[in-house]
């Protein structure tokens, strides 16, 4: 398979999950309604590995812009490869949204909640604070692509679409992925985030989680849709990327 085609259905499967998880929880009239935050980290967790373990053979399975920038920027990733696999997980994000509304539509007429339906979406700050909003998602992102440098197993894609178990990095072979075997050690550190540092933003901690699934937001059609809050949308973005570049600055410095 295409680690292009991987990382999009990868993404897709994280926000399915993810997404189907908020929807379960959220929206009026469905058997999940109010059963709570732990539900929905153990459905974010579980979207995670299933992605992981079932793409990571293919793509490393990234399915996250800000795992895929931290990499490149430890120079364990090819440049080449950046935009095209970014641009792959916003689509998958995007589509994995069009699954959740799909399965869950009937419950969206049922709920009149503008921002209860975006929630299913993407994500919103408790308390509207740009800076601390910010800074919470660089917190979220940095722990998560700091652990994945030393959890994943080896597997590098080249700019060619190959994958490689090692390549030669400044003299020396290293080897990096995210193989089968790293999806349960990365599911439990993203449930782990998600109960440690959800809770004042609700750790999009990746940029395709939230940009792709508010595009489909947008233009999807349902009733009573309430804003796109593309005034918030920057910092689910922006945050996991700086998070991401801190990170691998760290492993840099360390390594």
């Amino acid at each position: 398979m295409s680690p292009i085609i991987a990382e999009i259905i990868g993404t897709a499967i994280l926000i399915l999950f993810g997404g189907g998880v908020v929807a379960n929880v959220v929206l009026n009239k469905t058997k999940g309604n109010s059963s709570g935050w732990i539900v929905i980290t153990w459905g974010w967790a579980m979207g995670e590995f299933v992605a992981v373990f079932s793409m990571g053979q293919f793509s490393g399975a990234h399915i996250n812009p800000a795992v895929t920038i931290g990499l490149a920027a430890a120079g364990l990733f090819d440049w080449a490869m950046v935009i095209p696999y970014m641009l792959a997980q916003t689509f998958g994000g995007f589509l994995g949204a069009v699954l959740v509304w799909l399965a869950y539509k009937d419950h969206f007429k049922e709920t009149e909640d503008g921002a209860t339906k975006l929630a299913v979406f993407s994500t919103a700050p408790e308390i509207r604070n740009y800076p601390s909003n910010f800074l919470t998602e660089v917190i979220g992102t940095f722990i998560l692509v700091y652990a994945i440098f030393y959890i994943a197993t080896p597997g590098f894609i080249s700019a060619n679409g190959e994958m490689l178990t090692t390549i030669v990095i400044n003299g020396q072979d290293v080897g990096f992925g995210l193989g089968a075997l790293s999806a349960l050690p990365v599911g439990l550190l993203v449930l782990g985030i998600g109960l440690a540092l959800g809770g004042p933003t609700g750790y999009a901690i990746n940029p395709a989680r939230d940009l792709g699934p508010r595009i489909a937001h947008a233009v999807l059609p349902f009733a009573n849709k309430g804003s796109n809050d593309w005034g918030y949308s920057w910092v689910p973005v922006f945050g996991p990327l700086t998070g991401a570049l801190l990170a691998a600055g760290l492993f840099i410095i360390l390594s």
